[in-house]
Formats: structure tokens, sequence, C-alpha cells
């Protein structure tokens, strides 16, 4: 009987965070609520793994992450890679926040993963591989199911399906 897998990561697709990054400044640049203020937002480091978001306040920054959370949802990415965690810095008349992207599945993550499908669906092999978790079964419905279990779960990072063989 022939097999049947496909792998859970969570990771983002970094065209697509670009592209929402740029739709960000425009609006920014266009929306008569941020002229003559430092609103703007930049990328945190060179790899472009999160965004450095600058205002003149709090409710500035937070008026930017709304932004760049409906940009996410238009582009059809999930908001959950964005770690909003971090404490807001004042200085000089200007707030930053550092909003790192959340992206890769630790250990932790993967045995959360891998005992719902378990618990659920005692036929289908897990396997957790660095990063990833590996899903194997004889049955193509069976994997359909488990996707379907794990998307109806509310879990606090991003989950994607990769490798569908």
């Amino acid at each position: 009987m022939a097999s049947y897998s496909f792998d859970v990561v969570s990771e983002y697709d970094k065209a697509e965070i670009n592209n929402v990054f740029d739709q960000t400044i425009r609006e920014i640049g266009t929306r008569y609520d941020f002229k003559g203020t430092p609103a703007s937002i930049e990328w945190s480091d060179s790899d472009k793994n999160g965004v450095k978001i600058i205002g003149s306040s709090e409710w500035q920054i937070d008026t930017i992450i709304e932004i760049f959370r409906k940009k996410l949802a238009g582009r059809n990415q999930s908001q959950k890679i964005l770690d909003t965690s971090k404490d807001v810095s004042e200085s000089n008349l200007k707030s930053t926040k550092l909003v790192p992207f959340i992206a890769g599945l630790n250990q932790d993550k993967a045995k959360i993963i891998t005992k719902l499908i378990k618990e659920k669906y005692p036929k289908v092999k897990t396997q957790i591989q660095g990063e990833t978790v590996r899903v194997t079964s004889n049955s193509k419905d069976d994997l359909q199911l488990v996707m379907q279990s794990i998307r109806s779960q509310d879990y606090d990072f991003p989950l994607n399906f990769t490798n569908y063989r």
C-alpha cells in the first residue's frame, strides 16, 4: 500500500510580508492623522525577521500595527506571525516598538501538535524532525482529516502544511 505524508511547519512567506510592508508604508504616507508625525515602519534587521514601528505615541503604534494586520489579512497571511508582546519604548517625543515575526516549531509546540494527532487519529504516524512535524498515513483521507482538525485548533503560532506527497 502507498504511504502519503505532509509536513506541519510554522513559517511565513517572505515575499508576501515584503508586499504587506510596502503597502503599510504607502498607507502611513497617505493618512491625514499621521501628517507631521514621526509615524513610520522599518525592518528590524537586514534579514527582515521583524519590523520596528515608530510613532509619536502608543496610540499611533497600535494604529500602525492594526494597518499591518489588515494588510496581512488582505494577502491571506496569518496575523499570528506578529509577536506584539514587547513593550513600547519612549524617548525624545518618539515611541518605538519592535515586533519580531514568529517562525519555527520548537519541541513544545511540536509535541502539542503530535499529541492532538495521536489522540484523534491513532492510525496516523507523526514524527518530529527539527522544526517540522512529518505526518504519515496510508490514506489520503486521513491526512485531510488531520489537516482539518489542526486548522480547527486555535494555536498562538502560525501553522502551514508543506511537502504533501
